[in-house]
């Protein structure tokens, strides 16, 4: 009977998305990621230019501080867009906000890029941070769309097509690694780097426009607006919402912090280990389906958060490249399926809750980078002058053993400060994972 209720399920599904290509569908979504993914590691492989080139001068003893912020506003841009378009999505369309999208990601690249031909001296900062948010709302537009796009096309498989579809992520912050690294290799400059984003964005501006889009799953389900609000209200969205702050600070702050901040201590570029995450991440959300049949998807979160915890601890005393490879594996392996099983999580418990609830879910991620990244920052900053002996002792060292030294250890410490956030999800995730235990397992609820 299961089975045959199952077969219906997925029939009344197949029947209702037949006039939608599908693939294309998923190939645009995707595609439309692997950019954001790219501007990302872009904008964190040039971090260190602009903050020698731009922010050194204007205050050398915080441009830590600064840098850190211009790399975390995109986050925030992505949290604030979400949360006011996703009650949006059904009234003026997916059509209308992917394409848009693009447009935006290729904007706000565009502007950090000509920033110094728009403002001079202090002011400059304020171009870049700028540009950083027209990219990040870019972005915000992006997961606003493709993740209840995504459910809706296949409502009995969510944790397994998002966790694929989410591959792209870290596919496009390795390919912007890469670039990164290779165009660093023949010496051009920042720019050229960060003006590449224009090119997939573009793509993705022609080809979302000439697509058509289903209703989403709680509007084809005729669920109301009214009950789709009254999801939210449920105390269990509140603990899931509440931990996608730390999951998603996790992975995201650390990521974006990566090659300023450990590429002297574990003697390699740390953009290259930014990368080799992220190709493993790639990799493993293409098995993560086999994975949530064996743990269930809260037994797999809290496998995660216990594995980044280690890693981000590991990354933190890594000083050579094996040791920095090793520590970014677990750590890589940790945080690889937390994004999209939480939004799957929260799609699975509460459907009716439709791109209302799954956009919340990243508006809570993305706004955690804003006090996390930030923090990372801070606490480099007055790390360093600590160990210098002050602020004077600082700006008076020259480039060198000992300055290279002083910044490596302040490192560290940035990294050892994010470790405790995944740690504390270890008690929510396993009385979540017991208490569904104790029911006979979790079965999420289907829309008809």
């Amino acid at each position: 009977m299961a089975s045959a209720t199952a077969l219906g399920q997925d029939s009344t599904a197949q029947d209702r998305h037949a006039a939608y290509n599908k693939g294309a569908l998923f190939f645009v979504s995707s595609l439309a990621l692997l950019t954001a993914g790219i501007a990302s590691a872009l904008r964190a492989d040039t971090a260190s230019d602009l903050q020698r080139l731009f922010f050194d001068p204007i205050d050398k003893v915080h441009s830590a501080a600064m840098i850190a912020n211009v790399l975390s506003v995109p986050f925030l841009g992505y949290a604030l867009t979400i949360a006011l378009v996703s009650p949006l999505l059904d009234i003026l369309g997916m059509r209308l906000f992917l394409p848009l999208s693009g447009l935006l990601l290729a904007l706000g690249t565009l502007v950090m890029v000509f920033a110094e031909h728009i403002a001079t001296g202090p002011a400059i900062y304020d171009v870049f941070w700028s540009g950083a948010v027209i990219a990040g709302i870019g972005w915000g537009l992006v997961e606003t769309v493709i993740n209840p796009l995504i459910a809706t096309l296949y409502p009995n498989e969510k944790t397994g097509k998002l966790n694929l579809l989410h591959a792209w992520w870290p596919g496009g912050l390795a390919l912007g690694g890469l670039l990164g690294v290779g165009l660093s290799s023949l010496n051009l400059n920042w720019q050229v780097k960060l003006g590449l984003v224009a090119v997939p964005a573009a793509i993705v501006i022609v080809m979302a426009g000439l697509l058509r889009y289903p209703p989403t799953e709680r509007k084809a389900a005729g669920v109301s607006t009214g009950e789709m609000f009254k999801e939210l209200l449920k105390p269990m969205f509140f603990v899931l919402f509440f931990s996608m702050f730390l999951t998603a600070a996790s992975e995201l702050a650390p990521g974006q912090w990566v090659d300023f901040a450990l590429t002297r201590t574990v003697h390699m570029p740390g953009i290259l280990l930014l990368v080799y995450v992220s190709v493993l991440m790639f990799v493993m959300r293409h098995f993560a389906g086999p994975l949530v049949h064996r743990l269930s998807p809260i037994g797999l979160l809290w496998l995660s958060c216990l594995l980044a915890s280690i890693g981000l601890v590991a990354l933190s005393v890594a000083n050579s490249p094996i040791t920095g490879l090793l520590a970014a594996t677990v750590w890589g392996t940790g945080v690889c399926y937390m994004w999209p099983t939480m939004l799957a999580t929260a799609s699975e418990r509460f459907p009716r809750g439709g791109a209302l609830l799954m956009g919340l879910m990243g508006t809570a991620g993305m706004l955690s980078i804003e006090f996390v990244l930030p923090l990372m920052g801070t606490v480099f900053d007055a790390r360093k002058i600590e160990l210098a002996g002050g602020a004077a002792a600082f700006n008076a060292l020259q480039p060198g053993d000992a300055l290279n030294q002083i910044l490596g250890m302040a490192a560290q410490t940035s990294f050892r400060y994010v470790a405790v956030l995944p740690a504390v999800l270890l008690l929510v995730f396993g009385a979540i994972w017991l208490y569904d235990r104790r029911r006979g397992g979790f079965e999420g609820e289907k829309l008809s």
